[in-house]
């Protein structure tokens, strides 16, 4: 019997990525993606193209409005940060969503449970760790140990594992293991803050986000395939 694994599926290329390494690693893809009211809107689109292209069994669009807290740049009126050069990655920017993977795993529990899955695939990274606290090694044990309390499966023995396969990857990391596995990085969606130009949807360019990806790509020694403003 294949192995079922809910994938938590943004459209960006960390989970893009992500998701072609649980179909790589034999597992059966239920994929979720939380349309949260974000700002960039257009990884709804991204996350539609790669659960077709991994043949997912489901894919849950789930509607979960945090634009209704606010408390960020990707779910307020608040100005996406832009700059040049290096990105200052000292500080927990604007674009943190609060507790955004706390609740976005919390979600893919209860739809591995009701699924009868017991493995989680998330996409955070090494590039994340200081910006954002939900994406570091030490949260996800936590939840695991959460889940283990939180469910009936748990409780009666039957774990549940969050898979992180890009845990210790840089941009970079990424960009080369996306190539391995066959990812079409052109049909994904990293920009917070979209450009519409010329009838087109483009990234702006200068987010962090952006110049991450483009960073990723330039040290990976890859060609970006990505459509800048």
């Amino acid at each position: 019997m294949t192995r079922q694994a809910v994938v938590l599926l943004s459209g960006g290329l960390d989970s893009t990525t992500c998701a072609a390494q649980a179909r790589a690693d034999g597992f059966e893809l239920l994929a979720l993606t939380i349309d949260y009211n974000q700002r960039h809107r257009v990884e709804l689109d991204a996350a539609a193209r790669a659960a077709e292209r991994f043949e997912a069994r489901r894919h849950v669009v789930l509607p979960l409005d945090l634009s209704a807290f606010g408390g960020s740049a990707l779910t307020s009126d608040m100005e996406v940060p832009k700059g040049e050069g290096e990105v200052d990655d000292s500080q927990i920017p604007s674009t943190y969503v609060p507790a955004r993977n706390t609740v976005f795993l919390s979600v893919a529990l209860a739809f591995a449970e009701a699924s009868r899955a017991r493995d989680i695939y998330i996409g955070v990274n090494a590039l994340d760790y200081s910006g954002y606290p939900d994406c570091r090694p030490a949260f996800i044990k936590a939840f695991e140990d959460l889940a283990a309390q939180a469910t009936k499966a748990g409780t009666e023995g039957d774990r549940f594992q969050v898979h992180t396969p890009l845990i210790d990857l840089d941009k970079a990391g990424i960009a080369t293991l996306a190539r391995q596995l066959g990812v079409d990085a052109g049909e994904t969606w990293t920009c917070y803050d979209p450009v519409e130009k010329g009838g087109q949807v483009l990234h702006c360019g200068r987010c962090d986000a952006c110049r991450l990806r483009h960073k990723g790509f330039v040290e990976a020694g890859l060609p970006d395939p990505t459509a800048y403003a």
